[in-house]
């Protein structure tokens, strides 16, 4: 196969608007349109994986391998020769997995070799953070994020991100995922904001303006939202499984997020590995071309995931071969292939057999061009390696990282013992696989520079000088404990004045196949794994206070801790910086302010454990085993103050369909410590045509409060938040009976209730 081989030339004696900075950018895609050849656009339309990603995997792993693998891939009959030469030719248009400034600005140089000189759009899953690459500065991930339920903070990571994404010669990032998260077997949890539609919502928003900017300087990158849709309720937990989800689900749960950041002016959106329906995603007609472009009148361009295109044909099969799945999946609207040898001669092959009119293929490629031209990848195709790092890693950003990971942790349990009093407890116990390892900056990092990590049990030690920290090295794999290194921690523990146990999951993918947690990473339990219970039990065994603290990206079950430890933390996955956070919260130098952005369910026996449920999912409880309820609920998390909720009011009781309601709390803390307290307000419709949540997350505020201090809410309730889909799948508000729910978490005996009605 050659690639371009049919590459005509045009006359050069026509004015090149396209290259003209000044001109309207319309005109400037309209231009290069005309003058590109049936290959050069179906080129724009295919990415790669980069070449220094070809030659390492193309060294280690055979074409068998590539089947299943969603991570690192090569091409099999081809060298990384042969895509540096179709790059010169002009016939690739997207890179991904180029993780250097150096390979990105060479990459950029062979299309600049190229007859038309488009630049090349560099894609990356900067996820938290350009993490993926080294030496960028790594935030908490999105699920830490999402409990920090602080919006102006998920700008700000954007907006840096962007910053040192643009600093390395990239241009989007496949972020933010906007997927509501509604099963705790699923590996991807960590890199989603949560359960909740409105969080969500307010989360991805916040991300894609943090991100885009204005989308026309060399500070803004391309934002894309992720996985359309249905992939975070997979049928058995497995990343890719299939979704069978009503409408009514799909336009209360998960359609929200995904039309919010359309209306904040997301250009790009990725379909979903899975099916939906019976229908693959990817070949989805009624997801892109009537809910996406004809109802939300998305102007951007939709892009695959990891060779889904060709699981239409080899795992779906709902195409008979590769050919007819590229067929099925742009005339559904798809406008760009991630990633693979085969597109361009296949689609230039449909067009010229009539199958996909040229027209169809004009309307991806000025989706795509348009992007180029607005980030000023024409004028700016390089980026300069001198002033790199006076961007990435800046004290800035790293502060950032640290603040993030300070607000996204919560606390789950405390029974007095935190804080920690340095002069009481000398002589401490730390053990556990997450204690000292880089596994904090969890899923969608690369390794980084020891020295640009703050691991937790260094965060110890830094936080607390003077207390002796002894430390029993677990290893990094909880699948492969020794025992003699549990019993070994056992026995030392007996010996402190106060344990730590870092526990958890695996997720950093340098080590592919020996994670536990991550993306493509599925659990059948959400129990620790190995012997990591055992390791708990033992140690708390000795006597001596036993606090344990959790690095992971899904919920866990920990059940055993949460009846027997003083102290649980949770830590997520906190970042470069999150060793440090985690112990100035330990010794009480910041005063934890998270709350949950998912359930936490006992067991995987509960699934689906979510706290928006309908009200009969409860009817009839469990005749036997865990109850009903969760181990710990959505909206929860403790801090080392308290605060009291009072005087909740409405300022009418009464209103019409297109009126609204404000409703004010008085909150106080009543502690003895300054804090942050986050306060949520929920709705109830009493009684309604179609059968609704028992409760929904509405608003929320994060409150600083001094001691002593009292602050009035108030939250003003619009008819939007009142609406709902009817028996007709026709939204609108009902006229009836509201409860308002406000208090400091989802568990109905922390909030207050009021009701009104709608006239």
């Amino acid at each position: 196969m050659v690639i371009g081989a049919s590459l005509c030339s045009f006359e050069g004696n026509k004015k090149e608007v396209y290259k003209d900075a000044s001109a309207p950018v319309k005109e400037r895609v309209e231009d290069l349109l005309k003058r590109m050849t049936l290959e050069e656009k179906v080129g724009q339309m295919n990415q790669f994986v980069g070449i220094e990603h070809i030659k390492t995997n193309s060294a280690v792993m055979t074409a068998d391998e590539l089947k299943n693998n969603t991570a690192n891939a090569f091409y099999p009959g081809f060298t990384y020769k042969d895509v540096e030469k179709w790059t010169e030719q002009g016939v690739i248009g997207s890179f991904l997995h180029v993780l250097t400034l150096k390979e990105a600005n060479y990459l950029q140089s062979l299309a600049m070799k190229s007859r038309l000189q488009i630049p090349i759009l560099f894609g990356i899953d900067a996820i938290h953070g350009n993490a993926n690459a080294p030496d960028n500065t790594v935030y908490p991930t999105n699920i830490n994020l999402a409990c920090s339920f602080d919006t102006l903070m998920a700008y700000k990571i954007a907006r840096q991100t962007a910053k040192e994404m643009r600093a390395m010669n990239m241009h989007w990032t496949f972020n933010p995922n906007v997927e509501v998260a509604r099963d705790a077997r699923w590996g991807r949890v960590g890199e989603t904001y949560g359960e909740d539609p409105y969080l969500v919502s307010l989360m991805g928003v916040q991300s894609v303006k943090g991100y885009q900017g204005n989308l026309n300087s060399d500070a803004d990158v391309l934002a894309c939202i992720k996985h359309f849709v249905g992939g975070s309720e997979p049928i058995n937990g497995t990343n890719g499984s299939p979704a069978d989800l009503s409408e009514r689900t799909l336009r209360e749960v998960f359609f929200p997020p995904f039309e919010a950041g359309v209306k904040a002016g997301a250009m790009s959106l990725m379909t979903a590995h899975n099916e939906l329906n019976g229908i693959p995603c990817h070949s989805n007609e009624w997801l892109i071309e009537d809910v996406l472009r004809g109802e939300w009148k998305f102007p951007g361009f939709v892009v695959s995931d990891w060779m889904d295109i060709e699981h239409i044909h080899d795992l779906h099969a709902t195409a008979e071969n590769i050919k007819e799945a590229f067929y099925q999946s742009i005339m559904a609207g798809m406008d760009m292939h991630m990633h693979g040898i085969h597109w361009n001669e296949m689609v230039v092959e449909l067009v010229k057999e009539g199958r996909i009119p040229e027209s169809r293929i004009d309307e991806s490629v000025r989706r795509i061009l348009d992007i180029k031209f607005r980030l000023g990848l024409f004028e700016h195709p390089y980026a300069d390696e001198s002033k790199t790092m006076k961007i990435r890693l800046s004290a800035e950003h790293r502060q950032t990282a640290l603040e993030a990971a300070r607000s996204g942790i919560v606390l789950l349990k405390n029974e007095g013992v935190l804080p920690l009093n340095a002069s009481k407890y000398k002589r401490i116990l730390v053990t556990g696989i997450n204690a000292d390892d880089e596994n904090i900056l969890g899923d969608w990092s690369a390794p980084e520079k020891p020295e640009n990590v703050t691991t937790i049990l260094e965060g110890l030690k830094m936080i607390a000088p003077d207390t002796q920290f002894d430390f029993v090295d677990q290893g990094w794999d909880p699948r492969n404990m020794n025992p003699a290194k549990v019993t070994e921690a056992a026995d030392r523990a007996k010996f402190a004045d106060l344990n730590i146990v870092v526990a958890g999951e695996y997720m950093m993918r340098f080590r592919w196949t020996d994670r536990t947690d991550g993306e493509d990473t599925d659990r059948s339990d959400i129990d620790l794994v190995g012997l990591q219970n055992e390791l708990i039990e033992k140690v708390a065994a000795s006597g001596k206070p036993t606090i344990l603290i959790l690095v992971n990206g899904r919920p866990l079950g920990v059940q055993w801790a949460a009846e027997h430890l003083p102290a649980i933390v949770e830590a997520w996955a906190p970042g470069m910086y999150g060793g440090q956070a985690v112990a100035e919260i330990l010794y009480g130098k910041v005063n934890p302010s998270a709350k949950l952005a998912i359930t936490i369910p006992h067991s995987v026996g509960q699934l689906q454990m979510i706290y928006n449920h309908k009200p009969s999912q409860y009817f009839h409880p469990y005749a036997a085993g865990k109850p009903s309820t969760p181990l710990y609920p959505f909206g929860y998390g403790l801090s080392y103050t308290t605060y009291k909720y009072e005087d909740l009011k409405l300022d009418r009781k009464e209103i019409s369909k297109d009126g609204k309601v404000e409703a004010s709390v008085k909150v106080t803390n009543t502690g003895t410590r300054d804090g942050v307290e986050i306060v949520q307000l929920y709705i109830h419709d009493k009684y309604s045509s179609a059968t609704r949540p028992v409760k929904e997350l509405k608003d929320f505020a994060r409150v600083s409060l001094k001691t002593g201090e009292s602050k009035n809410i108030s939250f003003i309730i619009t008819p939007d938040k009142l609406a709902f889909y009817d028996k007709k799948m026709q939204k609108i508000v009902e006229p009836g009976e509201f409860t308002i729910m406000v208090g400091s978490s989802s568990d109905d005996k922390d909030l207050l209730k009021e009701e009104f009605a709608v006239k």
